[in-house]
């Protein structure tokens, strides 16, 4: 019997990453992975941005068949990336759904100046050409004049804070078709509930809920997110929530994914902000009426 060498038996890199990396589609830009430390100089699965893949992948599956309506309805396609950090998102999305449509752009807004550099040398090196970055919060690119007046695809992973809300106002004043939200710590709400503890607890057995502190910042999350999707429903959009990925990969797994709707369905614009509203005075959120306006 023929005896098998040893270098011929170990398996071929790209068979080796393919097993590491099941997701890893054939006609994806090795180099890219690179460049954003998921693979090694050596090609191989980097272990310390595994958990970041697989967030960034298992957005992939539910943005990607937005992009693709946009472009089916008209052509091209938007889409701003808030709180873009090292724009994993963006260019991934760039890179396996626009590039090889010869269509669409990304817009990756990032407060940290340094990001933004390190973004635009790696779209030209990779020529990525209808990617784009700006140095700015979000509240500042509500004006700037280097984003479109059109954006039809608003996304914000991870966005701390405010900054989903922000994030929310921009898609809203672009008028986008679709929000994919995953949101962040968001200390606001959480805040308000705690000075106005000791009467909610006289008032009603559900100040429980958030009597004790550690309630009271994962209650007043919670809330956010609520008084978020009520408000998004109000202005025209059908919200669903969902899982991102498994609790063994982030333990902020929210993500909110909404449509704008063609038309206003039974009224329901209506009532979701008389729900918004009940909500905040079921909870003596009064005074977070103008973060959340309808």
């Amino acid at each position: 019997m023929p005896s098998v060498s040893r270098s011929a038996a170990r398996p071929k890199p790209a068979q080796d990453l393919h097993a590491q990396l099941p997701e890893l589609r054939p006609e994806q830009s090795i180099e890219l992975l690179k460049e954003l430390h998921i693979l090694t100089r050596e090609g191989r699965l980097n272990q310390d941005t595994r958990r970041k893949l697989k967030q960034v992948y298992h957005l992939v599956q539910f943005i990607e068949p937005l992009l693709a309506q946009v472009l089916v309805e008209r052509g091209d396609v938007v889409l701003a990336d808030h709180g873009a950090g090292k724009s994993y998102l963006g260019f991934i999305l760039y890179d396996l759904v626009l590039k090889p449509r010869g269509q669409g752009s990304v817009i990756g807004v990032e407060a940290r100046a340094e990001l933004v550099e390190r973004s635009q040398v790696l779209a030209q090196r990779l020529g990525f050409e209808r990617m784009r970055f700006l140095a700015a919060t979000v509240q500042q690119a509500m004006q700037h004049s280097e984003l479109p007046a059109r954006v039809d695809v608003v996304t914000a992973l991870h966005a701390c804070d405010t900054a989903t809300d922000d994030a929310i106002d921009f898609a809203l004043a672009r008028e986008a078709q679709y929000l994919v939200l995953v949101p962040c710590c968001q200390a606001e709400v959480a805040g308000v509930m705690r000075q106005h503890k000791a009467f909610a607890l006289k008032q009603t057995p559900l100040a429980e809920l958030w009597r004790h502190p550690l309630h009271t910042r994962e209650f007043g999350s919670q809330i956010t997110n609520v008084l978020r999707c009520l408000r998004l429903e109000a202005h025209g959009y059908d919200v669903t929530v969902t899982e991102l990925v498994g609790w063994e990969h982030s333990m902020k797994n929210e993500l909110i994914l909404a449509r704008r709707m063609a038309d206003d369905r039974h009224g329901r614009q209506e009532r979701a902000r008389q729900r918004l509203l009940q909500v905040l005075d079921q909870f003596g959120l009064q005074a977070m009426q103008t973060r959340f306006a309808v």
